[in-house]
């Protein structure tokens, strides 16, 4: 069998993969399945925690070090180990706190696997599809930190998020990289922490030149990777930014376009 031109494939998880953050379908299961049997090493980088991950990685034979949190973590796939980790400055994150408070704005932190919140508004199956199982609910964001922050995240409702990603832009300009992963969700991530950088790190890890680097996704926090791996496809669902930063773009999700991706560019021996 001839060496596949791209031999790492890192994939976006939510509205590339899975479809309503809940199933992957048959035909980008094969695709990837069979990416894997060419000898192509595939994973995941995804702005979800590790054990939010870790299920749909096991699902899909996915046993590559997994990029998580938009690439602020790097795990070993089946231990939850840490490669690679940046946190948040401690002064930053009260920032991002008395922020909440004085607009309203609905913060959630991530502290590793500890995802905090102090409330509900909307419904919880929601919060679980969304942030995984290992969510809390608690009274005081600050006493019930125990470990650094590596992500903050406003969400809120599509039609404001735009207005509070503009805030947090002029707000804390250099020191927080912002950055949409979905369009009810801004984020702040440590400075220079993103999906490229991260498959930067992996694929010099893995001894792959960025010419034979293949990602796929579909939204703003996709941007960097995309831009970065020799070959960056965006999904046809996929945001303004992100289509126009890649190579090439996919079909829809519902028309099972990573897979067809995977088919061209991978599994075609033209």
């Amino acid at each position: 069998m001839d060496r596949p031109r791209y031999r790492l494939l890192t994939c976006d998880l939510d509205g590339t993969l899975l479809q309503d953050h809940r199933f992957v379908s048959d035909r980008v299961r094969w695709a990837i399945a069979a990416a894997r049997e060419r000898g192509v090493c595939v994973t995941l980088a995804t702005g979800r925690s590790y054990q939010s991950t870790r299920p749909h990685a096991q699902s899909l034979g996915i046993d590559q070090p997994l990029i998580c949190y938009q690439g602020a973590l790097i795990c070993d796939a089946n231990t939850g180990q840490a490669l690679r980790r940046a946190t948040l400055d401690p002064s930053l994150v009260d920032e991002a706190i008395e922020l909440s408070r004085a607009e309203g704005w609905h913060l959630i932190l991530y502290a590793d696997e500890d995802i905090l919140l102090t409330e509900y508004r909307y419904a919880e199956d929601m919060y679980r599809q969304m942030l995984g199982p290992t969510f809390r609910r608690v009274n005081d964001l600050r006493s019930a930190l125990r470990d650094g922050v590596v992500k903050v995240t406003f969400m809120d409702d599509e039609e404001l998020t735009p207005t509070i990603e503009a805030r947090m832009r002029h707000l804390f300009a250099d020191r927080i990289q912002v950055l949409r992963s979905h369009p009810m969700f801004v984020e702040g991530l440590p400075p220079g922490s993103s999906k490229g950088s991260a498959l930067v790190w992996l694929a010099q890890q893995l001894g792959v030149p960025q010419s034979e680097v293949m990602a796929i996704g579909d939204q703003d926090n996709d941007v960097a990777m995309l831009h970065w791996a020799g070959l960056g496809v965006a999904m046809g669902n996929g945001s303004q930014r992100c289509r126009q930063v890649a190579d090439w773009i996919a079909p829809a999700i519902e028309e099972d376009g990573a897979a067809v991706a995977i088919e061209r560019f991978v599994l075609s021996e033209v």
